[in-house]
């Protein structure tokens, strides 16, 4: 299990690093991740909803994707209130009852997604959650120590030297955990290291000293074109400037990974819009998803970036908007059942009206596209549109409409058709051939796994019993 002192320790990329690495040594390894928060979603074959994470890992594994993987995801409609999710499907009662009733409820279901995977597997690697340090929590545990527990799983526990404070972060997280749970931690890991490995000097002895536990592994930063799994932020990304898409970033905007192979094209520069400033020698504008769709479309045309997206799309600006972009350029929401909180009136770009409803649409789909060929993707959303005269079918099934330069799609992850990706960036005016983004994630994923090995830490992991 790969516990962290804080979040973005790098538990996730961590885990897929692990996952990978076994894979690679020819065993069956699953990953698993208790309960995650996050509006980054998969779908997965059955049409069952698990983190974007939990999906990577199991890319890294080599194995398909399930909701066992992942069995309660959380997903953020306000400050205060999150959609439950549990073992793929919304669980509407679970949503409305409060955070420190759910664990007794939750629980035998983790438990029993735990032993199903691990009983079809040599080996699974567990992601914990934050810390497994917070007092005020750890009473109420589902996915740091109560599923190590229940597997008895070696525990690895991973801070982020980067940002400072390391091993104070080490040492009191250790010290906070009871008797018990301490002896589970087997290391610590450094990761996200930039600099010379001299300057440690015997800071690893010192910490050693103190707990008993070693540093097994100094995780170099490198770079990479895997997903962030909360939001949108490539460091590491080098800004061309040749052509400019701007990404609105909305409250509760969702899956903004699926914008990934068009930030990754040679180029390219996918640029976050925030203000009014920043829509300023955009070629094109991109609404992504939503998960609370009204609270976004407040939120841009009281930001003034509404306004801005209008003027941009009568010059003749390309404008698209996927799932909960699409329901934002229409012309109405209607909320007769306060799905989220109220009917609203949108950017009026497309001739479409939006009725929200409680039942949640998730699957994997293939459709057809009016400029030619399929595209596939995947659907997760509230709500049905209907269009009116002027809006004119883009994909099938009534996936996505096209009203001059303005498109609307329900299909996520449509950027990821390399197809599709080269005639949009084409109507831009790119030049480039589109690369295939999926060998490029899976080239990143056997760099991770190549972290192990120059880290140490696989000294430390061939210990482990062998399955």
């Amino acid at each position: 299990m790969v516990l962290g002192c804080t979040s973005d320790a790098g538990k996730s990329l961590l885990t897929a690093a692990l996952c990978r690495w076994f894979a690679r040594r020819g065993e069956r390894v699953l990953p698993f991740k208790a309960q995650n928060m996050s509006n980054n979603a998969a779908v997965c074959r059955d049409g069952a909803e698990i983190g974007r994470a939990q999906w990577l890992q199991a890319l890294a594994a080599r194995a398909e994707p399930e909701a066992r993987m992942n069995p309660v995801l959380l997903k953020p409609e306000s400050h205060v209130r999150s959609q439950v999710v549990v073992l793929g499907r919304v669980d509407h009662e679970l949503t409305r009852t409060p955070w420190l009733e759910r664990r007794d409820r939750l629980w035998p279901l983790i438990a029993g997604a735990l032993d199903e995977l691990a009983a079809r597997c040599d080996r699974v690697v567990m992601e914990g959650a934050g810390s497994p340090a917070e007092p005020n929590l750890m009473a109420y545990d589902l996915v740091n120590l109560a599923p190590a527990r229940h597997l008895d799983a070696a525990c690895y526990l991973v801070s982020d030297i980067d940002r400072g404070g390391s091993f104070a972060h080490l040492l009191g997280t250790w010290q906070t955990l009871e008797l018990p749970d301490r002896a589970r931690i087997r290391g610590f890991v450094l990761n996200k290291f930039r600099g010379d490995p001299n300057l440690l000097l015997d800071a690893r002895e010192w910490l050693q000293a103190r707990t008993g536990v070693p540093t097994v592994a100094l995780v170099p930063w490198i770079g990479h074109r895997l997903p962030d799994e909360d939001g949108f932020f490539h460091r590491d990304l080098k800004r061309s400037g040749n052509l400019r898409i701007g990404l609105v970033m909305q409250p509760y905007a969702s899956n903004l990974d699926e914008f990934d192979p068009l930030a990754h094209e040679a180029g390219v520069d996918l640029v976050p819009v925030r203000t009014p400033a920043d829509l300023a020698g955009l070629s094109a504008v991109i609404i992504p998803g939503s998960k609370n769709t009204v609270a976004s479309l407040a939120h841009v045309r009281e930001s003034g970036v509404a306004a801005g997206i209008c003027r941009l799309a009568a010059q003749g600006v390309e404008v698209l908007g996927v799932c909960g972009g699409l329901q934002i350029l229409g012309t109405a929401i209607r909320d007769p059942q306060a799905v989220e909180g109220g009917d609203a009136v949108g950017l009026g770009l497309l001739d479409l009206i939006t009725t929200f409803l409680p039942a949640k649409t998730t699957a994997q789909r293939t459709v057809a596209c009016v400029e030619g060929g399929e595209v596939s993707g995947y659907e997760i959303h509230h709500g049905v549109s209907e269009a009116g005269p002027a809006a004119a079918p883009y994909l099938a099934d009534g996936l996505g409409w096209r009203q001059g330069n303005v498109t609307g799609v329900y299909l996520h992850g449509i950027c990821g058709d390399a197809a599709w990706r080269g005639r949009f960036l084409r109507r831009l005016g790119w030049q480039g051939s589109p690369a295939d983004h999926a060998a490029r994630v899976d080239a990143d994923l056997d760099k991770l796994a190549g972290l192990v090995d120059t880290s140490g830490w696989a000294a430390d992991l061939a210990m482990l019993e062998a399955p």
